[in-house]
């Protein structure tokens, strides 16, 4: 048996199938880009499911790849049991051989069977296969073609060797092959639940059905294969190791996890385990971010924070308190940087996104445990002895806190925990998710597939021509239905074999313009790409009928794609001037071009400064005043990321790329750019803003509308010139010195404000006789912190032995800012500290202070009401 690196065995694995005529296809993004059902890719044949139930046809009969695959549930996948087993993971690498309609199970059991035994040269001896119990052809197959003892074949009923796509579709029986690790695994029945022996190391499945709404199954015409090997389990067995964990792929991640915890691996569970959780974990956030994948409270994002968390709890069982993932990805990326390369472009990026993911959440955990405390206070006071599964719940859900931590600290103190309720509620929001999720991943229309399977792939040639003379209507669409015509007035879809116009892509919008007859003219108000080599021409007939087959004259509106092109190219000098200036973690993370102006959205950990504005624009008019050629060429994928070009890290790339060189700026492109860089004209910075945590935006314009907008803005400080009377250079001193006098005159009116409601504040205040003290409340709008206070003071030391409450509008943030002082006399059992931290917790906030004065914030306007009810039940 060899002895090969995953890198080998991976280079082997590609080569033998091409030399079977595969097509050898790269790996897909984690993130599914046609398929609306899935969060990720969890399986091989996911970027080949709508060539499985014949939506899609493909160029080739036969492929193989090695796809990035992930997944956090399922039968084999369950999250929480990553790290306790030798071969549970959420990222892994799948290889897989696949046949559309070409060859069946004969050829598929001999390759799999060749590779192994030939190629990997694994003992025949050691090799054990199931097949589905009414499966007697390939039954026949491995006994008879390839020559298997009966006694190593085991048959399996549906359960286990039975695949389905879904419910209903391709469906068909399925052959496992096992690897024998040896007597020292004992000897339990192959593919028994207790059985640690036989390692299953390929999945054969052979699409021969399709499975009816009524559960029956009627032959598919055209049979196909669907083969999965993980690349994981065979390399454990090749470097004859007996976890996943042991391979070339975990080591230097556990090795990292040794360094970090300065604890030795193999000494005790607890530690391994732990260990095992942060390489897997590693390996599945350098994967998803790389992909574009950033933390949210949703969706992807959500699934991403979730794995950060649990590998940073399990980094604190280790003993580890500071940030500590970010620096493990630089060991991803060593692993892994000969088959994905882009990691290294990205690996900047991806630590930095980790490193503020993993302060943040420290931060959180800090602010959980406070609450946690809290809770356990209230319990007390409320006299039980445990947590309800609404506050774990919470701690849960909003602060990401360990379940297994709050029962610690819970144990501590003697008080247990609500479980079922807990788990009852975390069930109910993972159904309202699945509910209400909607996938980023856009769903394709039938009608798209099926024209993509009959018409020839339509040419663009718009890089080069804005307009054709005799391009043909190959097809037309209305209300996605094939139509043979359009009159006048209707709206549909054109599809031509030659277009000028470049459809929606890579943040450029589609190009407008007419399609011209000799009895007709079509308005194009939109162009869209739905599938690969489909371009759709979204728009009205303005007169006459459009028919299909008629030839045409295709102009895009000229005026508008130049300004889309300046703006384009000028999006990448903006790119080049961002790294530039701020750092190659700069990545962008989304995109607008448009003839209007551009949208540029790039991650980055704090907002910009006026200098480094200034200076990123500067930048990127000294690259246009170069007026250097605008060069584009095409490269193989690998090539262009070595020749130093930056790949946009959602874009999906092909094999062959087009690299779009411009001054400073090096960037894979298939969008449409000026001649010259002289020709973007002029570039101005609008405005500059974050949309969430870790990711900045730039609005900008170029060429006549960064010229319209300066002669704009110059007007209007003319008008300004002449209102205040004073030269444009000095305006900023002239305005300084007016709010310098407005706000003297705001003084002197507070000042008269405060000193009436100092006279008047206990008409203000809600007052209420207790049991020998009082209680006071009420609302003053626009107060500062100090103000409240004062205000506190003034009304304790009128109204004696009291507890006042006074509460201020901050109406711009929807907020509530309110204080809570109490005399002195009474701070023994009444604590103004307690009571803000009482309220903050029912209605949201938060608060803290002294016993006889502490101030809250954050309550939301609308719960005021109640803020008052609960501190005049707690006094």
């Amino acid at each position: 048996m060899k002895n090969l690196s995953s890198n080998e065995i991976r280079h082997l694995f590609l080569d033998y199938f091409k030399s079977k005529d595969h097509k050898i296809v790269k790996s897909s993004s984690i993130i599914p880009e046609t398929d609306p059902t899935l969060l990720f890719v969890n399986a091989g044949m996911v970027p080949f499911k709508n060539v499985f139930l014949g939506l899609e046809q493909k160029p080739y009969k036969r492929a193989a790849s090695c796809q990035k695959v992930f997944r956090v549930s399922g039968k084999h996948n369950d999250l929480d049991n990553v790290g306790y087993t030798p071969r549970h993971h959420t990222f892994f690498e799948m290889l897989g051989n696949f046949s559309f309609g070409d060859y069946f199970k004969k050829e598929a059991i001999q390759y799999a069977w060749e590779f192994l035994t030939e190629y990997l040269e694994i003992p025949q001896e050691r090799l054990y296969v199931t097949v589905f119990e009414e499966d007697t052809q390939a039954y026949e197959i491995w006994t008879k073609t390839i020559g298997v003892p009966e006694n190593r074949i085991k048959k399996m009923g549906v359960e286990d060797n039975f695949w389905s796509m879904g419910n209903t579709g391709p469906c068909g029986p399925s052959s496992e092959i096992y690897y024998d690790r040896g007597e020292k695994f004992g000897n339990p029945e192959l593919g028994s639940p207790q059985d640690n022996r036989y390692l299953e190391i390929w999945n054969l499945v052979f699409m021969q059905y399709n499975k009816d709404e009524n559960g029956h199954l009627h032959p598919l015409p055209k049979p196909n294969i669907d083969t999965g090997m993980g690349l994981e389990r065979i390399a454990s067995v090749l470097q004859q190791v007996d976890s996943n964990y042991d391979t070339d792929l975990f080591k230097p991640l556990i090795q990292f996890g040794e360094t970090i915890s300065q604890k030795k691996y193999g000494k005790n569970q607890r530690d391994d385990i732990a260990m095992r959780v942060i390489a897997d974990h590693l390996r599945a956030l350098t994967f998803l971010i790389g992909d574009g994948v950033l933390p949210s409270n949703e969706g992807r994002g959500y699934v991403l924070r979730r794995i950060l968390r649990r590998a940073l709890r399990y980094g604190k069982e280790l003993g580890i308190e500071e940030p500590f993932l970010y620096k493990g990805v630089d060991v991803v990326v060593e692993i892994m940087k000969q088959p994905y390369p882009e990691l290294i472009n990205n690996r900047n990026f991806i630590k930095n996104v980790v490193k503020a993911e993993e302060e943040r959440f420290i931060k959180t955990l800090k602010r959980g445990m406070e609450l946690l405390k809290e809770i356990i206070k209230k319990a007390k006071r409320e006299g039980r002895k445990h947590i309800t599964g609404e506050e774990i719940f919470m701690l849960y859900d909003t602060y990401g806190f360990p379940v297994d931590l709050i029962e610690d600290i819970a144990r501590d103190e003697g008080f247990g925990l609500d479980i079922a309720q807990y788990y009852k509620l975390l069930e109910q929001q993972r159904e309202k998710a699945r509910a209400s999720w909607k996938s980023q991943s856009k769903q394709i229309k039938p009608i798209y597939l099926e024209l993509k399977s009959i018409l020839p792939k339509n040419e663009f040639v718009g890089y080069t021509h804005l307009e054709t003379e005799d391009s043909t209507i190959l097809a037309i669409i209305k209300q996605n239905q094939q139509v043979e015509q359009l009159t006048q007035g209707e709206e549909g879809e054109i599809i031509l074999d030659i277009t000028p116009f470049y459809a929606e892509k890579g943040g450029q919008v589609g190009d407008t313009g007419f399609i011209e007859g000799d009895d007709f003219l079509f308005q194009v108000e939109d162009t869209q790409s739905p599938v690969d080599e489909i371009i759709v021409h979204r728009g009205k007939v303005i007169y006459g009928t459009v028919r299909k087959n008629a030839t045409v004259k295709a102009q895009v509106d000229k005026e508008k794609r130049r300004s889309t092109m300046r703006h384009h190219t000028a999006t990448h000098l903006l790119h080049a001037a961002l790294r530039n200036v701020l750092g190659d973690h700069v990545k962008q993370a989304g995109s607008l071009v448009s003839p209007e102006y551009l949208r540029f959205d790039f991650t980055h950990f704090e907002n910009l400064s006026e200098q480094e504005l200034k200076k990123i624009e500067k930048l990127v008019n000294e690259e246009i005043m170069k007026n250097e050629p605008v060069v584009c060429k095409e490269l193989p994928y690998d090539e262009a990321l070595r020749s130093g070009a930056v790949a946009i890290f959602e874009e999906k790339y092909g094999d062959i790329v087009r690299v779009i060189s411009a001054g400073i700026s090096t960037e894979l492109c298939g969008g449409t750019h000026v001649t010259r860089t002289g020709d973007i004209g002029f570039f101005k910075i609008l405005t500059e803003s974050a949309i969430s945590a870790g990711t900045r935006r730039i609005e900008a314009v170029a060429g006549k509308k960064a010229v319209e907008i300066a002669q704009n803005e110059h007007s209007i400080l003319k008008e300004l010139s002449k209102m205040l009377i004073t030269k444009e250079k000095d305006l900023p001193q002239k305005v300084q010195n007016i709010l310098k006098q407005l706000k003297e005159k705001e003084k002197e009116l507070d000042k008269i404000k405060k000193k009436s409601i100092i006279d008047r504040i206990t008409q203000i205040l809600n007052i209420k006789e207790k049991d020998g003290y009082k209680i006071a409340y009420g609302v003053i709008d626009n107060l500062q912190p100090n103000e409240l206070r004062d205000l506190a003071d003034v009304a304790r030391a009128k109204l004696g032995k009291a507890v006042v409450m006074i509460a201020t509008v901050d109406k711009e943030k929807g907020k509530v800012n309110f204080i809570v002082a109490t005399s002195k006399e009474l701070t023994d059992k009444i604590k103004s500290a307690d009571i803000v931290k009482q309220i903050a917790l029912q209605l949201g906030g938060k608060g803290g202070g002294r016993p006889d004065m502490a101030q809250g914030g954050g309550t939301k306007i609308e719960k005021i009401k109640e803020a008052f009810k609960t501190f005049e039940k707690i006094t």
